[in-house]
């Protein structure tokens, strides 16, 4: 008898060839080839600082160069098995037209509490790897140990059943794997984060302090084309609670004043919707293995043979 195969993770080839995100610039670019960066990005190059040709042959030196970095029981203040009628009179609609929300997460005191692992696994000498290719600073949530006993079903039980209402065209109700992480701004380390948009269908951005002035997000629309932002959105981060988007809205962080400033983010991937077509080269995605939950794309494995079955 056969039996079905778990779907196995993987990534889109594209993220190695043509989502590069360039801090010099502020800018995350597709890069296919010299005369396809000078046409899409030369006028937005130039208007940030890239405006020799040595400018330029450096840019496509970096460009070369990088390449994605990956290192192949929370008390929540809404309960997962809470009414969701009564979660979501608890939504705060932050902007109805870019369909961006503001919900309860964590309590105050959990904040604290994670802050604090986070501090002493930042200082150990465990192994370390980076949050994203965008942000140095931060810590990856499955290398602290986190990312099954509090994501995984911070997603299943408590996101799923919200975005299943409000985004069901982006996979809302379908979402079967993250990415988490945490990223850290403070003086002397990052202190912004330039415009871009997420490898995810939905985005979770939870504040959890500490004190700091400034860092505020700034959305955007969806991105179509490399352009301007024309009088982005901005919003400010509350301790505990999160910031739901799609992961398509154009977005950053404005540079932080003083203090120090820390997030968790989760991406929030729904293979059946990026199986489709990948979010960052739209295009149909080329898959190549990876570990864990890769990038969300699932290819399906042959069907296994019980051999005890048939004999």
């Amino acid at each position: 008898m056969a039996t079905a195969a778990p779907p196995r993770f993987c990534r889109c080839a594209c993220f190695c060839s043509q989502n590069l995100y360039v801090a010099r610039y502020g800018l995350h670019l597709r890069f296919r080839d010299e005369q396809q960066l000078r046409r899409d990005y030369g006028p937005l190059l130039r208007s940030r600082g890239c405006v020799t040709s040595k400018d330029f042959q450096q840019l496509l030196e970096e460009d070369a160069a990088l390449a994605p970095e990956f290192v192949a029981a929370a008390e929540y203040s809404a309960s997962p098995g809470a009414d969701l009628e009564g979660l979501l009179q608890r939504l705060e609609i932050v902007s109805e037209e870019k369909r961006i929300y503001r919900v309860p997460v964590f309590s105050v005191e959990f904040c604290q509490a994670l802050l604090e692992e986070l501090e002493h696994f930042e200082q150990s000498d465990m192994p370390k790897g980076r949050p994203n290719t965008m942000n140095n600073y931060g810590v990856l949530m499955h290398e602290l140990g986190l990312d099954e006993p509090l994501v995984t079903p911070l997603r299943k039980r408590f996101l799923q059943p919200l975005l299943a209402l409000l985004y069901p065209e982006c996979g809302g109700g379908q979402l079967d794997s993250h990415r988490a992480f945490v990223v850290k701004y403070a003086l002397g380390q990052d202190l912004e984060l330039g415009c871009h948009y997420d490898n995810a269908e939905l985005t979770l951005n939870v504040a959890l302090g500490k004190a700091f002035t400034g860092g505020a997000l700034y959305f955007g629309g969806l991105f179509q084309a490399p352009a301007a932002l024309m009088e982005p959105l901005e919003v400010d981060h509350v301790v505990g609670q999160g910031i739901l988007h799609r992961g398509g809205q154009l977005h950053g962080a404005r540079p932080l004043g003083t203090g120090e400033r820390w997030n968790l983010v989760i991406w929030l991937r729904a293979s059946a919707v990026r199986n489709r077509l990948c979010p960052m080269c739209c295009q149909k995605p080329e898959l190549v293995d990876d570990e864990g939950f890769g990038d969300g794309f699932t290819r399906e494995e042959p069907a296994m043979v019980d051999v005890c079955a048939l004999t």
